[in-house]
């Protein structure tokens, strides 16, 4: 746990899964992709992790992001390994005397199904009554009518009841959403995900979401083969990188099962990590 600002803020483990390693690094041959994070299942799964952003401040509950549904099908559950044996988004939040009535905010990254797949209950209705939840208004329009390429990647009745309801504001483009925090609309990997910075002129934490998924996608050239548009990511990667070095950003990896965030250092061969830095309690 650290402070910015007004907010203490705390990283929560929902649940474990497993992606294919290929696919979540791309091009890279998988040799390197192994030594860089984790050896692959028989599947050809590496470990991921689905970790949310907690802030709390004297006024606010905010989340980034609620992680995998425990209500996905159990076929696809088992395509993407996903468990809850371990971690749940509501014991999380409880070890930390937080109900889902108390969450005020609700910012989320972006539709997929492993980012808003905690924000909609089993019955179709909000898991967080009492919250706003903010996206950018692009990327819902994307996601209304998304091409062949992640298109899989959204299903509507984790997100649909949230807009039904009325209980989203859609935002245009970048900007401060709330005290001390602001997005920026980014788009290699989907039309208009949105990275979280939280600052207080003095530290500032980056989450990007599935730019840098884990620490392993810190160099430039690991990039998903999930992205729609990978050039793109490498232009925002190669534009974010220089700054977060310069001014000593916290990167956290929200898909990372190893490590939960690190600040970033130019190394011999490029960017590379620093210390790890522990957010989950």
């Amino acid at each position: 746990m650290i402070t910015i600002g007004p907010y203490t803020v705390t990283l929560l483990e929902t649940c474990r899964f497993g992606l294919d390693g290929g696919a979540m690094f791309g091009v890279v041959p998988k040799t390197l992709w192994e030594r860089a994070y984790a050896p692959a299942d028989a599947k050809n799964r590496i470990p991921m992790a689905a970790k949310v952003l907690l802030l709390r401040s004297a006024d606010r509950t905010i989340l980034v992001d609620t992680g995998n549904s425990p209500f996905m099908s159990q076929k696809l559950q088992d395509i993407y390994g996903i468990t809850f044996a371990d971690y749940t988004l509501e014991a999380s939040l409880a070890k930390h005397g937080v109900a889902a009535a108390d969450v005020t905010d609700v910012i989320l990254t972006h539709l997929h199904f492993d980012h808003v797949g905690g924000a909609v209950l089993a019955d179709g209705t909000p898991r967080f009554a009492n919250a706003k939840h903010y996206v950018q208004r692009d990327h819902y329009a994307w996601a209304l009518n998304p091409t062949e390429k992640d298109r899989a990647s959204f299903m509507p009745e984790m997100y649909q009841p949230l807009f039904d309801r009325n209980m989203v504001e859609l935002l245009d483009g970048p900007g401060q959403v709330l005290p001390n925090i602001s997005v920026e609309p980014l788009f290699g990997h989907t039309q208009a995900m949105q990275g979280i910075n939280v600052s207080d002129g003095q530290t500032t934490l980056f989450y990007p979401a599935d730019l840098m998924p884990t620490g392993a996608h810190v160099p430039v050239p690991y990039v998903m083969g999930y992205d729609n548009h990978p050039l793109t990511t490498i232009a925002e990667k190669k534009k974010l990188l220089p700054r977060i070095i310069d001014e000593e950003w916290i990167v956290v990896f929200e898909h990372d099962a190893l490590r939960d965030a690190a600040r970033v250092v130019m190394g011999d061969k490029g960017p590379m990590l620093s210390e790890p830095i522990v957010l989950t309690a």
